[in-house]
């Protein structure tokens, strides 16, 4: 069973691809993403126990330590991450809020991700990291407006000091901008 997340974030990919190579051979940990990002980075995202993240993560970064311009161990994450990071979840509705938090980075959209669906009932569509954006990465949430806007803040105070763009609620989203966007 999955329970903790980690992940790192390198700006050089060959080297980021040396670092994931000893992050999943250091550790029983499952691969969940290795791939480029932009603008010419690499991140690599593991799952598993919470002591085998924590030493993957560490050997990951241990590769290329210069490189690495973001690391996240995230213990006990919220179930609905897994799914969005793959954006493998579905609206439950073309109706209600919609809730956007954008970070500068990809690790404080997982953060922010996680914290969201934490802190409010609420559907988490998408965490949406780094690609074709310009390094930037994107959280997509739906659900009742009330419960949709705390989901935002909380995410939004789980994002650290700067590296936060925005956080948004669209009250009522209409159906085809829904589509669109997911």
């Amino acid at each position: 069973m999955k329970k903790a997340i980690g992940l790192v974030e390198w700006k050089a990919i060959g080297l980021g691809i040396v670092g994931t190579d000893a992050m999943v051979k250091s550790s029983p940990v499952e691969l969940i993403q290795a791939t480029t990002v932009c603008p010419g980075k690499y991140v690599a995202l593991v799952a598993g126990n919470v002591g085998a993240v924590e030493n993957a993560v560490k050997n990951g970064v241990a590769a290329y330590p210069e490189g690495v311009i973001g690391q996240l161990v995230l213990p006990n994450v919220h179930p609905d991450v897994f799914p969005a990071l793959a954006g493998a979840t579905e609206p439950k509705s073309d109706r209600g809020a919609l809730g956007i938090i954008e970070t500068f980075s990809v690790a404080p959209a997982i953060r922010a991700g996680d914290a969201a669906a934490k802190g409010a009932l609420i559907n988490l569509l998408e965490i949406r990291l780094a690609r074709g954006m310009g390094g930037k990465s994107l959280v997509l949430l739906q659900g009742e407006v009330g419960a949709v806007r705390t989901a935002v803040e909380r995410g939004r105070e789980a994002v650290e000091e700067g590296m936060l763009v925005a956080g948004v609620v669209i009250p009522s989203v209409d159906p085809a901008l829904l589509r669109e966007v997911l």
